[in-house]
């Protein structure tokens, strides 16, 4: 299966936030609040938030469109296409004081989000996902690249680890009245760019 990736438009916003309603809580800890990741998909997540996004020339995002079903529609029927993921690259640099001392190469874009719907884990959406994003990022002229990831999404730490990213630190994340910790994950963009 073949996946093509391409810089979101106004247009993309509603899927979007249908497809980080489907990946964002496969990111959290099973731990959790059903509640609190319901917050932030209607906050942070939402249709008028990508739109925000799209429109903010510091933030890059991509898409991953579903190649069409051999009879030309999707496997609910539909003839309209949905996402099979997206990634949210951002220019601004790191306002927090702990990200900023971990991170060894600066200036760096941060890899705010990145989402594949777990109907295509494994069938190569992820890599092509990630080429297009380090190139985009590389783009940006920035020597680096950094990420926060939860420290127990372990098949999303060895997907970035494949990517050659490196553990730089930690950080918090606020989800609702929690703070999650992650990692900061972060590479170059001046060598080599294989994604595993």
């Amino acid at each position: 299966m073949s996946f093509t990736v391409r810089p979101a438009v106004p247009a993309d916003a509603a899927a979007l936030a249908a497809c980080a309603a489907v990946t964002f809580p496969l990111a959290c800890p099973p731990s959790s609040d059903p509640r609190d990741i319901q917050r932030f998909l209607e906050t942070e997540l939402s249709e008028t938030r990508f739109a925000e996004h799209l429109g903010d020339p510091d933030r890059m995002i991509l898409c991953v469109d579903l190649p069409p079903a051999v009879d030309g529609s999707d496997a609910a029927g539909s003839t309209e296409r949905g996402l099979g993921g997206y990634s949210m690259l951002v220019r601004a640099q790191p306002e927090d004081a702990r990200i900023r001392e971990a991170l060894t190469v600066l200036p760096a874009v941060e890899l705010s989000k990145f989402y594949i719907d777990p109907a295509h884990h494994g069938a190569g959406a992820a890599r092509a996902l990630m080429e297009a994003s380090l190139e985009t990022a590389a783009g940006t002229g920035m020597p680096g690249i950094w990420l926060g990831v939860n420290q127990e999404n372990e098949r999303a730490i060895r997907f970035y680890s494949r990517s050659g990213f490196r553990l730089a630190g930690t950080k918090t994340f606020r989800l609702g009245g929690r703070l999650e910790d992650d990692f900061i994950l972060e590479r170059s963009l001046t060598g080599p760019r294989a994604v595993g």
